[in-house]
């Protein structure tokens, strides 16, 4: 039985003996850049089956098939956490949607607030390196990154249940943190490079599903406040702390 060192996210069922047909590009990666020929193993997942070992069936340049052979590992589903975050530059907008799913965001969401430069992105690139990044790091899950929408129109339709974990520049070295915070659905707000205009500031004010937080002494750049914010609230209340719902 050859080892599998490669782990490749598919988008269909997987089950003992399922047949696992591959794109072009799975294909190509699979067989020209990785070299991988008939009987060589691969991990596959797909988001909800767990994981599986595969064994190549038809390797070809184009195309090729994987059969599923056994289950490795269960799905491993994240808290109940979202991200939402105002889209940046290209490259660290991409790091942010990398370290959310690493990190166990299990729904990001780019937001455009008053104050946001970006005001398009491409949401199928986004997506894909949320697959890279769960492919990478051994994750069984793929969170979902939505389109961009308004994070005043979001906010009118929010759901009061879902607490808001406003990171907040203007409280750097308040020292305000989750010592009392509840376990339960949960969202991370991270702004944009200008921060909150003041209109945006009185209505999360005025939420009371929202807790404003300082992330330290220094006001932080948007990418490395994500993954502070993430970690705080996976160390106080999520699977890293046991504390998870």
């Amino acid at each position: 039985m050859t080892v599998a060192k490669i782990r490749l996210y598919v988008d269909h069922p997987l089950g003992q003996g399922q047949t696992i047909p591959l794109s072009r590009d799975q294909a190509h990666y699979l067989f020209n850049v990785m070299r991988l020929g008939p009987g060589d193993a691969v991990l596959v997942f797909n988001g909800r089956d767990g994981e599986w070992r595969a064994d190549v069936a038809e390797a070809g340049k184009r195309a090729g098939v994987l059969i599923a052979d056994e289950h490795t590992r269960p799905l491993l589903p994240p808290p109940d956490l979202w991200l939402m975050f105002a889209p940046i530059k290209k490259a660290r907008t991409d790091f942010i949607v990398e370290k959310a799913a690493e990190m166990g965001a299990a729904r990001i969401l780019p937001v455009q607030t008053d104050f946001t430069n970006a005001e398009r992105i491409r949401r199928d690139r986004l997506q894909a390196h949320a697959v890279e990044a769960a492919e990478q790091c051994g994750g069984t899950f793929v969170p979902e990154v939505a389109e961009l929408q308004r994070l005043d129109r979001l906010l009118d339709g929010w759901d009061p249940a879902r607490r808001i974990l406003f990171a907040d520049e203007a409280l750097a070295g308040a020292g305000q943190g989750l010592s009392a915070a509840e376990p339960g659905p949960w969202a991370i707000l991270i702004g944009p490079e200008g921060g909150f205009s003041p209109a945006e500031r009185a209505r999360l004010a005025a939420m009371p599903c929202v807790n404003a937080i300082s992330l330290g002494p220094r006001v932080l750049r948007a990418d490395t406040a994500a993954v502070a914010a993430l970690t705080l609230w996976q160390l106080a209340l999520g699977d890293w702390s046991g504390a998870a719902s």
